[in-house]
């Protein structure tokens, strides 16, 4: 039998969807996004057509979303150090690319994460402010 976990925030009831999920001995986390709770933390500025003006909070961003894989994969006894894959949603490469690599060791506390990794541009996430949105598999 299936497990969840939530935020319980607004966007999960809106679009339907738990935040994790453990089947057996593996955890599948949803993308995780820079929020506490309902608050977007360091939201990128926007410009007149309401798309990111700047990339500048990339890395804040990116340590928000590892913060909250933490805390679901804590709730389930587990850690980041149980992370087997993950899938890094970036809307600007170069901007994740000069911060992702002292970021990603800092969340899993290690020079060397042994974690499958796969970055990948989009054009939007889902609110326009994110600039990062990361999902993780943990097997525990």
């Amino acid at each position: 039998m299936a497990h969840t976990e939530t935020f319980d925030v607004p966007w999960e009831k809106d679009y339907g969807y738990a935040q994790a999920v453990k089947h057996g001995d593996t955890i599948y986390l949803s993308g995780q996004v820079s929020h506490d709770g309902p608050d977007l933390v360091a939201p990128a500025p926007l410009d007149e057509a309401g798309r990111p003006a700047d990339s500048g909070n990339t890395g804040e961003q990116m340590r928000q979303a590892y913060a909250n894989a933490a805390t679901l994969l804590a709730r389930f006894g587990a850690s980041l150090a149980d992370v087997v894959e993950e899938v890094v949603y970036v809307l600007d490469i170069d901007a994740a690319m000069a911060v992702a690599g002292p970021v990603r060791k800092a969340a899993y506390g290690r020079e060397d994460p042994p974690v499958a990794s796969t970055i990948v541009t989009t054009p939007r996430l889902a609110f326009p402010e994110l600039l990062v949105e990361i999902r993780v598999v943990a097997r525990v």
